[in-house]
């Protein structure tokens, strides 16, 4: 039985084409392409017109891979995100995809997101018994999830993913000290419900979900092993000084500089900085002194909860 995800991200589509056959689903195919929805759109609440069309062009590329891997319109389930859900002209986007490519879109609210996320990062094995503070950063969005393996303790959504930050506060690039400080007292304004369930759940660990996480631990094992980390692998410890590291390299350089960083990728070099600042404020803010990371996130915690 084939059962295919796809995650409609504010920056990224991602596809992931599994055989649940014997239980334990075995990943047949998986990509992600830019499509880059909320470009010029998202601080507005709209999809534009161009955004409409990079979507359908990597939707159009998803449906033969469909095709190609006999996954029948039934098995698929296609979720929208924050670029989605808050557009004006949602109900125009659903319907242009699905006249031209057959995927039906279903929109996730933030809660039921960042439920997912959880599935997807415990699949992972990325928690234990302490209490974690869950990240996962989106282009749109940012879910917020305190709890352990067991359970989620507290959840939620923020408004405040990387394209949204990028539009408001990188004026210039590299970016500016001025535009971190004014990054930072956003998310002390914007974050309050999180401070005070960070005060009553007092979590020990930040595990980051996929995403900018996956590209600190690509750059960390560039400079540490000389290799990428084997893909079969799904959580990973990130040293704090690694992560400064990254830090202090990714917001003094600009677009074309940090692309020369070993592990660096064109889907993230951009974003990656407004989220270094997020990662930032939070160690800081919650003297937070662990970071682990999960490879897996949305769509694969749909995945594990179709069981």
């Amino acid at each position: 039985m084939k059962q295919a995800i796809i995650d409609l991200g504010t920056n990224t589509f991602h596809l992931l084409i599994a055989d649940r056959q014997n239980g334990h689903p075995e990943t047949l195919f998986r990509e992600s392409r830019p499509a880059r929805i909320g470009q010029a759109g998202i601080n507005q609440g709209i999809i534009t017109e161009e955004g409409i069309g990079r979507a359908l062009d990597v939707l159009t590329y998803f449906r033969q891979k469909l095709d190609e891997f006999g996954v029948s319109d039934e098995q698929v389930l296609a979720t929208g995100t924050s670029a989605i859900r808050v557009a004006r002209n949602q109900a125009e986007f659903i319907e242009r995809v699905r006249q031209q490519t057959r995927i039906p879109i279903r929109v996730l609210s933030g809660d039921q997101e960042a439920d997912y996320i959880y599935q997807g990062v415990r699949a992972a094995g990325a928690l234990s018994d302490q209490t974690a503070l869950i990240i996962d950063i989106g282009g749109g969005s940012v879910e917020f999830i305190l709890g352990n393996q067991s359970r989620i303790f507290w959840k939620q959504s923020f408004e405040i993913g990387g394209q949204r930050l990028r539009e408001r506060f990188m004026t210039s690039d590299p970016i500016s000290a001025g535009s971190i400080r004014r990054l930072t007292d956003y998310f002390q304004e914007q974050l309050l419900p999180l401070a005070n369930a960070v005060h009553q759940y007092q979590p020990t660990v930040l595990v980051g979900s996929s995403g900018s996480f996956d590209t600190l631990v690509d750059l960390y094992y560039m400079h540490e092993k000389g290799r990428l980390p084997n893909p079969e692998q799904t959580s990973f410890m990130l040293p704090v000084a690694e992560f400064y590291r990254a830090y202090s390299l990714l917001t003094t350089r600009n677009h074309d500089e940090r692309m020369q960083l070993p592990g660096m990728i064109e889907l993230r070099v951009d974003m990656i900085v407004v989220a270094v600042c997020l990662i930032d404020f939070v160690l800081k803010q919650y003297a937070i002194s662990q970071i682990r990371t999960s490879t897996y996130s949305l769509k694969e915690g749909i995945l594990s909860s179709l069981d």
